[in-house]
C-alpha cells in the first residue's frame, strides 16, 4: 500500500481486473492510456481522495495486474467498456452515474462508455484525445497508412511479434521512458531498427523511481496487451457500425496540451475549435488548451489538471 492506496481485483465481464482506490465520497472512475498503467493516476488520486471523492482506477484490461487475454479480438471497445460497466456494477454500490476521467486510449474508451452507456455518467474530463467520429466508408488503418505509412507508430503495432521482439532488445524501461518523454509535437514514428535511439533525460516530472514501477509490470506482461488495442482497431470500426453519427450525451471538459501530438494531428485543431467537436459532443462546456504541456499532461502538469478536474466536477 503506497499512500493510503488500497489494491484489490475484482471479476468483471470474464477477468480479474486489478483496482487501486482511495478515499471516500463520490465516486470518480479513472481510465489510463498506453504505455500506462492505474499508476497514472497517483497525483490525481492523492488530491482527489483529500478533496472528499473516493477514487477509482483500474488497470484495464491487457495492462499491469488485471488479465491479459492473448487474442486482439477481445480488446474492442464493447469488451473495454464492458468490463467497466461490470466494475461500476460491482464496486460503485447504489451510484448510478459516476464521474470519470480519461486519457489517451483511456479517453477513447471514455467516449465509447459515454456513448453506450450515458445514464451510467455524470460527467466526464477527457485529456489528450478528441472525440473521433466514426467514418463508415474508412476503415481506421488503411486510412493511418495512407496518411502517415508504415513506420508509424500504430502501423508498427500491428507487427504482432516483431515489434514485440523489437521492444524486447532495445529494453522494456528504455521503451517506457521513450514514450512517457515524447515532446514532439509531430506524429511518431519506429523506423525498423532505429526506433529510440537518442540519449534520455527525464524531466523533472518522472523519477528514475516512477520509471522503475512502470518496468516491473510492463517486464511481466510484456506489451502485447497495450498493442492488442491498436490491432483491434479495423475490428472495432466494423463492430461499432450502429454507432454512426451517434453524439456524446453527458457534460465533457476537453484538456489537451498544446505539444500533445494528438492535438497537432492533421485536422484535429480545426475539429477541436471550430464547431465540429461541439457538434458531436453537445454538452462540451469547456476545452482547455494547456501551454508548453505534451501528451502525459496529467503526470507532467498534476497541479494544473487536478484543478481543472475539480473545478469541473465541483459543478454537479
Amino acid at each position: 500500500m503506497e499512500d493510503g492506496i488500497e489494491h484489490r481485483t475484482v471479476n468483471v465481464n470474464g477477468i480479474n481486473m486489478h483496482i487501486a482506490e482511495k478515499g471516500k465520497g463520490p465516486l470518480i472512475l479513472f481510465i489510463h492510456g498506453f504505455p500506462d498503467l492505474w499508476y497514472s493516476w497517483r497525483h490525481q488520486i492523492a488530491f482527489f481522495a483529500s478533496q472528499g471523492y473516493r477514487c477509482v482506477a483500474p488497470d484495464l484490461r491487457g495492462f499491469g495486474d488485471t488479465d491479459a487475454p492473448t487474442s486482439p479480438t477481445v480488446y474492442t471497445s464493447l469488451h473495454i467498456v464492458g468490463d467497466l460497466i461490470a466494475l461500476l456494477d460491482a464496486v460503485a454500490g447504489d451510484e448510478e452515474k459516476v464521474f470519470v476521467v480519461g486519457h489517451d486510449w483511456g479517453a477513447m474508451t471514455a467516449w465509447s462508455l459515454c456513448m453506450y452507456r450515458p445514464e451510467r455518467v455524470k460527467a466526464l474530463v477527457n485529456l489528450s484525445v478528441a472525440f473521433t467520429p466514426r467514418h463508415p466508408k474508412r476503415k481506421p488503418l488503411e486510412t493511418l497508412r495512407a496518411v502517415y505509412g508504415n513506420d508509424y507508430y500504430i502501423s508498427r503495432f500491428q507487427e504482432s511479434g516483431v515489434i514485440e521482439k523489437e521492444f524486447a532488445e532495445i529494453g522494456t524501461e528504455r521503451v517506457l521512458k521513450e514514450f512517457l518523454t515524447y515532446r514532439n509535437p509531430g506524429p511518431l514514428y519506429l523506423p525498423k531498427g532505429k526506433a529510440f535511439d537518442h540519449p534520455i533525460v527525464l524531466p523533472s516530472w518522472l523519477s528514475e523511481q516512477e520509471c522503475k514501477y512502470y518496468a516491473s509490470k510492463y517486464e511481466k506482461t510484456g506489451f502485447t496487451g497495450g498493442f492488442n488495442y491498436y490491432r483491434s482497431l479495423d475490428l472495432n470500426w466494423e463492430l461499432t457500425a450502429p454507432w454512426t453519427g451517434a453524439q456524446i450525451k453527458v457534460p465533457v471538459k476537453f484538456v489537451v496540451g498544446d505539444i500533445d501530438l494528438t492535438y497537432n494531428a492533421p485536422g484535429a485543431k480545426d475539429y477541436i475549435h471550430k464547431g465540429g467537436f461541439k457538434k458531436d459532443v453537445p454538452l462540451l462546456e469547456e476545452v482547455v488548451v494547456l501551454e508548453g504541456a505534451g501528451h502525459f499532461l496529467h503526470q507532467e502538469r498534476p497541479n494544473d489538471i487536478n484543478k481543472h478536474i475539480y473545478d469541473f466536477f465541483r459543478n454537479f
